[in-house]
């Protein structure tokens, strides 16, 4: 859903960077995979194609924080 963001912090050798991935559009949405690994954090449309794509260590990997979109604001934007 438009609005869906994910936040990724990761450890680069004594400072943590800190990543966002977030649907940009009507009809995306965020999907998190674990395998291998590494994680994978991709912004796929309806038909589930990716459309970008972040890959991690999962090693590095601090913390993984999901930010779900506000279903109140998306009514209101639709209004």
């Amino acid at each position: 859903m438009k609005g869906d963001r994910v936040e990724i912090v990761i450890d680069a050798g004594g400072s943590p960077r800190t990543y966002e991935i977030s649907a940009t559009r009507a009809g995306r949405r965020v999907e998190i995979a674990t395998r291998r690994g590494l994680v994978e954090v991709s912004e796929v449309t309806r038909g589930g194609t990716p459309v970008r794509t972040a890959r991690f260590m999962s090693s590095r990997v601090l913390a993984l924080v999901e930010h779900p979109a506000d279903e109140r604001q998306e009514r209101a934007d639709d209004a």
